[in-house]
């Protein structure tokens, strides 16, 4: 008989609550931290990072405590699970990584760390695939096995109204942030080797969001294909462009529209657009 797995992940992850109930699925939240005050991500509203952006509130975000991790992987056993996997943000972007395998050494069962190298649902993604794989009985190497092939055959492309916000955060290089804005563009962005990287330079927010649709729908191509549109502060245009795939990409299985949480928001800033493609 296959061990009973639980699959752990990060409030970064982006899932819903109906996600995580249906299965042997545990999120810990990272932290944002506005004008000195903590919360866990999930427990402030986007808005009120949107705003603090907006009026240059101190904002920032840090990593689960490694003890966090401990305890929770304790929890799983103390459930009945035999192992857990354990799928997360990119290493690149975050320390969240490093802590859940800091914390792995004090599990009482065996625990796999997996750096999904992206983030929303291109984390979350994998994390429900490897989920399911853990309902279907499959062992600790299949479900970990399940989240990789997932993880595989994702790309996320984004578009920002300015780089201003991941300069702040270090997420993209101060040269890079200065010459987007030097040139008044609006940047295309993606993710690659777990990074923040640009994609494109646009002249306008409305060319942009439509260029951001092209590269979408050229990365889906005809076969079978789930998409998430996520978006901050910004649901009347993102679900113009969910739309929009809809029409464009009959073969999408489903187009998730979902905000990013605050602890991406306080990186990317208000008015940000991304759409994760996951081909099967």
């Amino acid at each position: 008989m296959s061990a009973r797995v639980h699959v752990v992940t990060d409030s970064t992850a982006g899932l819903a609550t109906h996600e995580v109930l249906r299965h042997p699925l545990t999120v810990v939240p990272l932290q944002v931290v506005i004008g000195g005050t903590s919360y866990d991500d999930g427990a402030t509203s986007t808005d009120a990072v949107a705003e603090a952006l907006k009026t240059f509130t101190p904002v920032s975000t840090s990593r689960p405590a490694p003890q966090t991790f401990a305890d929770t992987y304790a929890a799983c056993a103390k459930d009945g699970a035999e192992s857990v996997v354990s799928i997360h943000l990119s290493g690149d972007m975050s320390g969240t990584v490093e802590a859940a395998m800091i914390g792995a050494k004090e599990s009482p069962i065996p625990v796999r760390v997996v750096d999904s190298r992206s983030l929303g649902m291109g984390l979350g993604f994998p994390v429900l695939v490897a989920a399911a794989a853990a309902a279907a009985g499959e062992d600790q190497a299949g479900v970990e096995a399940a989240a990789r092939a997932r993880m595989a055959s994702i790309s996320a492309y984004f578009y920002v109204d300015t780089l201003e916000y991941l300069r702040r955060g270090g997420r993209i290089g101060a040269a890079q942030a200065l010459l987007g804005t030097a040139l008044a563009v609006k940047p295309l962005l993606t993710i690659s080797g777990g990074r923040i990287v640009p994609l494109e330079k646009v002249r306008t927010s409305s060319r942009a969001i439509a260029r951001l649709a092209d590269i979408a729908v050229q990365r889906a191509g005809d076969t079978p294909v789930q998409i998430a549109v996520h978006h901050l502060a910004n649901l009347e245009k993102a679900q113009t462009l969910a739309d929009g795939l809809s029409d464009r990409l009959p073969a999408a299985e489903e187009i998730v529209l979902r905000e990013v949480g605050a602890v991406i928001g306080a990186h990317v800033g208000p008015g940000l657009l991304a759409v994760v493609v996951a081909p099967r």
